[in-house]
């Protein structure tokens, strides 16, 4: 029996909230099937995100069978807007996905006499044998990307002597983790000089840091970029050192994109351009949709990026 106030809920309400319940379950599946380890390893927001998701979708479900009936008017269009949340919810957990890791970055992440790797739930630390030289790196990945894809490009850094730092961004964007410099000088009181860099959109975050660090007595003393550039002009306010490594091959941080960023960083900036290399050759996570095609090896490309890295941190001792 219904009430006065309430009648059947139509047959195409019931099957829409059961259709996006599913869809937001097999995305849930998706996710952890196809970038298990990114998601234990990477910040645990999207983690709980996933999960938050598939506990809805399960109560939905749920109520889709036992309660048939509703009231019409505002509630049931309230419902329906709840329904257009709802897919819109799930197109942003799938757009979240991070890009996983691949090797050689994941063998990278074993300590041995060189280096000491330690991860937590907000960064990836690569601390020298010795203590390490300064300056340390603070590291912002690019958008949704696993922090460990760059572990091959960056151990070598601390090899040679200088702590590396790899944020972990909440869902894997960087405007989420601002704070990431600060908070690593907190964590790290014996480091006196930091440099901070990032790939891709990372890059563009670091570049706000550098140039809004509020520590006085000891701003960031270098920017690294990776297939980056910064969003607008800091070119008479960085401090810092600044050293842009691209890719002539990169289809989303194009060679147009960063030679018109010259004009956006100090005059003294350098420039550091790899012929062959794209975009997703600046971390090992595979293929990224818009990038170019690559004409050189991951190998050729991260040995280059390494090294015009390793020379710059060098340059700042």
């Amino acid at each position: 029996m219904t009430s006065p106030e309430s009648t059947p809920t139509p047959a195409w309400l019931l099957w829409t909230d059961r259709v996006l319940a599913a869809a937001a379950l097999g995305v849930v599946a998706w996710a952890c099937v196809t970038a298990w380890g990114a998601i234990v390893h990477g910040h645990p927001a999207y983690a709980i995100l996933l999960a938050l998701t598939a506990i809805g979708s399960v109560l939905v479900l749920v109520l889709s069978v036992t309660r048939r009936t509703g009231r019409p008017g505002w509630r049931r269009a309230l419902r329906v807007g709840g329904a257009v949340l709802g897919l819109v919810w799930i197109v942003t957990v799938a757009w979240l996905r991070p890009f996983p890791a691949i090797e050689p970055a994941l063998m990278a992440l074993e300590s041995d006499d060189a280096v000491a790797v330690t991860e937590t739930a907000t960064r990836i630390v690569f601390e020298p044998a010795d203590g390490g030289d300064e300056p340390a790196l603070l590291f912002q990945p690019g958008a949704r990307v696993d922090p460990r894809a760059y572990a091959a490009h960056l151990r070598p850094l601390a090899e040679a002597g200088h702590l590396v730092v790899i944020t972990k961004q909440p869902l894997g964007i960087g405007f989420l983790n601002m704070g990431a410099l600060d908070a690593a000088r907190e964590d790290f009181p014996r480091v006196t000089s930091w440099a901070v860099g990032g790939h891709s959109l990372g890059g563009v975050v670091a570049s706000m840091e550098a140039d809004a660090s509020d520590d006085a007595a000891a701003p960031a003393a270098g920017l690294l970029l990776f297939a980056s550039y910064p969003a607008g002009d800091i070119s008479s306010t960085l401090t810092a050192a600044v050293e842009s490594i691209s890719g002539t091959e990169d289809g989303l941080s194009t060679p147009e994109a960063i030679d018109e960023s010259r004009a956006n960083l100090p005059a003294d900036a350098h420039f550091t351009i790899i012929e062959g290399a794209s975009h997703a050759q600046f971390g090992d996570y595979g293929p990224q949709p818009g990038d170019g095609v690559a004409t050189i090896s991951d190998d050729d490309a991260r040995a280059q990026i390494t090294a015009a890295a390793l020379a710059f941190l060098d340059s700042l001792s």
